[in-house]
């Protein structure tokens, strides 16, 4: 079963398709976006329905429809949640216990990750109350972090080092990197080393990952190593933001994002593209140093998508040189050809270079003169061709 196409990608296509020039026809737009000439005549027709254009059922209304009885039946768990925690805690001859109340909501269908966030109450020790007392290990941790917190109470010069000392003179043995987790989670800090908060112009923190690739731009297979990076360009209407993922192996742009604002969801819905056009895949993700690749909602797709992420140092640029080398051509062939006066045309001359021209025509000595579609369409047996 083919893949499906993703959303951002379909929107770009029946973009350039309606603002073809003349004498271009539907079918020549299609196969410059390696589409089925059908597959893009049934984009434009449900695009035309969900503008209003052509009669018809728009596609998110399914969608919104059931969208909204999730959220009805959420917002009645809810009222339900807070009716029944007002009567419990209303009644003065029980403990104001609340955990008694989520089971009792829990086993009539309540979820229990609503009532806690209703009542804003972890669930963690919700579940922990359940299940068992409280284990050995929360008591080795507990009497730990009370001889580390007397020790700093005493003398709130020391480091979590001496602390350390500390702790084991009164009998609470640890490993160092234990206490300074404890102290960094309870934030207790030497006096003479309290933490300064990084504000503008500060200096970036330690990266997210590991400088796995080593400079070494090479694959001997797809869907080995992806590079990635953010360029940005003016318009008149203002910035916009490109993030691009390349595969070394065939140097294919096998998924970007634009948008007008660099925000972490930008390098997210080009991974998440990137992922819907290859499909399962094992590789090593290789950002360079911007923070949006450096953000939890980055490194959380990685983790989802089973990819091992790498980052080079702050301002070196030969740390991902092959991904400089793809936005220099994009620079000269794009987006210093002419002034741009909105984002949606500059948007369009962009997805369109990609898909058409270095996609398809452009074609790279290191893959012995051939297009990076070529290459792949040679390379690849045809049961394991990507999308």
């Amino acid at each position: 079963m083919p893949k499906p196409y993703p959303r951002e990608f379909r929107d770009d296509v029946v973009r350039v398709a309606r603002d073809r020039e003349p004498g271009v026809t539907v079918e020549q737009i299609a196969k410059d976006f390696g589409v089925h000439p059908m597959t893009l005549f049934k984009w434009l027709r449900q695009a035309d329905i969900d503008a209003g254009a052509k009669p018809g059922t728009p596609s998110g209304e399914s969608a919104e429809l059931c969208e909204a009885r999730k959220r009805i039946r959420l917002l009645e768990q809810e009222n339900e949640v807070l009716r029944r925690a007002a009567a419990y805690l209303s009644q003065a001859h029980l403990p104001k216990r609340l955990y008694p109340l989520v089971s009792e909501l829990a086993a009539d269908g309540i979820p229990v990750a609503v009532t806690c966030r209703v009542l804003n109450i972890a669930r963690q020790p919700y579940y922990r109350w359940l299940g068992r007392p409280v284990g050995d290990a929360e008591l080795v941790a507990a009497h730990r972090a009370n001889a580390l917190v007397d020790a700093h109470r005493d003398d709130p010069e020391f480091g979590y080092r001496f602390l350390v000392d500390e702790a084991r003179a009164a009998g609470q043995t640890m490993a160092e990197r234990t206490g300074w987790k404890i102290c960094s989670d309870n934030g207790w800090w030497s006096a003479f080393g309290k933490r300064k908060k990084r504000g503008k112009g500060g200096k970036v923190g330690p990266p997210v990952h590991d400088d796995l690739v080593q400079r070494d731009f090479t694959a001997d297979g797809p869907n080995r190593l992806w590079l990635a990076d953010i360029t940005e360009h003016r318009t008149g209407e203002g910035k916009l933001y490109l993030c691009a993922i390349k595969d070394v192996w065939s140097r294919r742009i096998v998924g970007y994002s634009i948008d007008s604002r660099m925000k972490s969801r930008l390098a997210v819905n080009a991974l998440y593209n990137a992922v819907a056009r290859r499909g399962r895949l094992r590789a090593a993700h290789r950002p360079v140093e911007p923070r949006q690749f450096r953000s939890r909602k980055f490194v959380h797709a990685l983790h989802q998508h089973h990819m091992t992420g790498s980052m080079g140092r702050v301002g070196a640029a030969g740390d991902n040189a092959a991904m400089e080398s793809f936005f220099g051509l994009l620079q000269n062939n794009v987006l210093d050809r002419r002034t741009w006066t909105t984002r949606q045309q500059l948007r369009t001359a962009i997805v369109t270079w990609i898909e058409r021209t270095y996609h398809r025509r452009r074609r790279q000595r290191p893959l012995s003169r051939l297009t990076p579609i070529e290459y792949e369409t040679i390379m690849t047996p045809p049961a394991r061709q990507a999308a």
